[in-house]
């Protein structure tokens, strides 16, 4: 099988133990993005199977009509979108499916919230240039961290990685604070943890807010302008799940306004995200290059499922099919 490995940006993969499990197979790998339908449609033609890491590539249906000998889509982890799995169905294109693991995106969570909180970045980056114990050269934004024993730990999101970030949170002395579904909230109050009455009480209470939300057509944007204007102006925002459930924009002009005060972020609405973008030349935002899931064991596991798939499939055995209807119609 004849197999491209899409948006490697780190050149890691074929490092990784689990790369012995294609051998045999005929694979490609590529380290930089392609832009656009045509561009990759042109990269992508010869390919029988592609292997996807997360969502960076998007497959659209106009682009899965111009890949004539796509058969196979696998991707890491789950699928969240970025594949018109109505077209790969009709298409004859089957799409297997992964795991994941939630401590990598939790413990990012958490180094985010720390490091934002005291104003890390900040303070190494200055060392570095003989300034000694300073934020910043500006008198008024020249502040002091702050310690997180006390504070609100607003979460919004009681899954998997929800719920590890609430007991990182009871572990420093915060008052953990949950919104959500009604099920997650009933979960969260099973596990001894103070559920806010309302959206409203739960953006005005927080001290620290962090989004654990899947992003679908119930959650898309569901953090607005006035939710973000009730927040504290010394309160810090972190998204490490999607960008878009903020509405455009909003973020960066609440940020501009003063509340929050401050925002740690791991997704963007366009990723990669170009340097010219607002919101690296913003003081109170800490910005990583999506890093959740980017750690060697979170990459074993989430490649390992990948080929293991492919496996299946070449083997005739398909195993955790997305598109089941679509079994019958493969391509030849």
């Amino acid at each position: 099988m004849k197999i491209a490995i899409l948006d490697d940006h780190q050149d890691r993969v074929r490092h990784l133990r689990c790369f012995e499990l294609l051998a045999g197979h005929e694979v490609r790998i590529f380290n930089h993005v392609a832009r656009g339908i045509g561009q990759l449609a042109i990269r992508l033609a010869s390919f029988d199977a592609l292997v996807l890491i997360r969502e960076r590539t998007s497959l659209p249906a106009a682009l899965l009509k111009k890949l004539p000998n796509l058969k196979l889509i696998a991707q890491t982890g789950k699928v969240a979108g970025h594949i018109d799995v109505d077209a790969a169905t009709a298409l004859g294109i089957l799409i297997v499916e992964g795991t994941g693991d939630p401590v990598a995106p939790a413990e990012l969570t958490w180094a985010l919230i720390m490091a934002a909180s005291r104003r890390l970045p900040d303070y190494a980056l200055n060392l570095r240039e003989g300034l000694w114990q300073t934020v910043s050269i500006t008198p008024e934004r020249n502040m002091l961290g702050r310690a997180l024993k006390g504070q609100t730990l607003a979460i919004w999101g009681y899954g998997k990685i929800g719920r590890i970030v609430a007991g990182y949170g009871k572990a420093f002395g915060m008052d953990v604070l949950v919104w959500g579904r009604e099920q997650s909230r009933a979960v969260a109050s099973q596990d001894g943890y103070r559920i806010a009455a309302s959206k409203a009480e739960f953006f005005e209470q927080a001290d620290v807010l962090s989004l654990h939300l899947r992003l679908n057509e119930a959650t898309r944007c569901c953090v607005g302008a006035d939710d973000l204007a009730r927040m504290k102006p010394a309160s810090l925002l972190v998204n490490t799940s999607r960008a878009e459930l903020i509405a455009a924009d909003a973020l960066e002009q609440a940020l501009q306004a003063g509340r929050p005060g401050f925002a740690a972020l791991d997704v963007f609405e366009t990723e990669p995200l170009p340097a010219s973008a607002a919101l690296l030349r913003m003081h109170n935002v800490l910005a990583t290059p999506h890093l959740g899931y980017v750690e060697e064991h979170s990459y074993e596991l989430y490649f390992a499922a990948a080929f293991r798939n492919i496996l299946d499939v070449a083997a005739g055995t398909p195993h955790n099919v997305l598109n089941p209807s679509a079994i019958g119609m493969v391509r030849c």
